[in-house]
């Protein structure tokens, strides 16, 4: 089976960091990969590591953000028997598990200043110290590292060191958003839909059915990739019928059941929700004429959250926070199929 993290892709934006990418990869200096969560970085840092000259040496990861501010250093740098409460032994650090080939370092806007500090030493001289030593240490590492923040404004703040920024930065690969390279997602879709589905034993992928490819390229996919993956394989494990995959659900968490606030564009004026009560003396509504009120509210709110989103279901049920099938099924319910084309 095909790796489940293999780089894929055919925009020209994407094509273009992957070729800085490749280019970058030849040279032993720092590299930074800028993307938003999920575009693939550190994919892009493997790919830097294995056309590299250290390709035969380990590729150490780390994410700068997975450990409290006070593990980051000995984390990094190692530490010996007794520098800290609990280091019973010495440990070598991610730099010494690195020596002769690449450290990734992602998520690295998160560093305190003091560890930028050493990180900054080790990348100029060459050098680490274990926390509780009094010797450095030579190691020969090279340094990708990945974040989805601005540095330059982060150095403005005073929250990143613009010395260390220099430092790293020779290239800089941004990835591009699955949003700013759209003629990809039909074919990740595809690559993920096979996967999963010779994963639970279909017979043969039978493709994405009209409905699901047109949700799927005109989501914004705010999670990239990442987000894709999961719906894609989780709109063909769920799907389990003939045919092809033609029912997809894009927020796992959309249900009937979960308080919501209701948009300013599908929201009802007052005057249309009070209509209904025209004077305190008015008698009890019967138990008939309230769910009769109910549909025809309920029809009027459908009307007018087609009519704002120009008859496009998809988007119609995203604002009335339904899945698809949902406001299918209300469409049928209240004979509006026609009137949503």
């Amino acid at each position: 089976m095909e790796r489940a993290t293999q780089v894929i892709g055919q925009s020209g934006a994407f094509l273009d960091a992957l070729e800085l990418a490749s280019r970058a990869a030849a040279l032993d200096r720092p590299v930074l990969v800028i993307g938003e969560r999920g575009t693939g970085k550190e994919l892009v840092a493997e790919r830097l590591h294995r056309l590299s000259p250290r390709w035969d040496g380990p590729l150490v990861v780390m994410n700068c953000a997975a450990l409290p501010e006070t593990l980051i250093e000995a984390e990094l740098f190692g530490h010996e028997s007794g520098a800290f409460t609990g280091a019973t032994k010495s440990r070598a650090g991610r730099f010494e598990e690195a020596d002769g080939g690449t450290l990734f370092l992602d998520e690295l806007g998160t560093l305190s200043m003091a560890a930028q500090d050493r990180l900054l030493r080790a990348v100029e001289y060459g050098e680490i110290t274990r926390i509780g030593a009094s010797r450095p240490i030579r190691v020969d590492v090279r340094i990708v590292a990945a974040t989805n923040e601005h540095l330059p404004e982060r150095v403005e703040k005073g929250t990143f060191r613009a010395d260390l920024l220099d430092r790293l930065c020779f290239e800089v690969v941004t990835l591009p958003p699955l949003r700013a390279r759209r003629g990809d997602i039909e074919v990740l879709a595809d690559f993920f839909g096979r996967r999963m589905a010779a994963e639970i034993g279909m017979d043969a992928w039978p493709g994405w059915g009209p409905n699901a490819l047109d949700m799927l390229l005109h989501h914004d996919w705010p999670g990239n990739v990442r987000e894709l993956r999961n719906v894609a394989e989780r709109a063909v494990y769920r799907w389990g019928r003939e045919g092809p995959v033609d029912a997809i659900q894009i927020d796992p968490f959309a249900s009937p059941y979960r308080p919501r606030t209701v948009s300013p564009a599908t929201e009802a004026p007052a005057d249309t929700i009070l209509s209904t009560r025209k004077s305190e003396a008015e008698p009890v509504a019967t138990a008939g004429d309230f769910k009769s009120r109910v549909a025809g509210f309920e029809r009027q709110l459908l009307t007018r959250a087609l009519a704002e989103h120009r008859f496009n279901q998809r988007n119609t049920a995203e604002a009335l926070g339904l899945s698809y099938d949902q406001l299918r099924h209300a469409l049928k319910r209240h004979g509006l199929l026609g009137a949503s084309g």
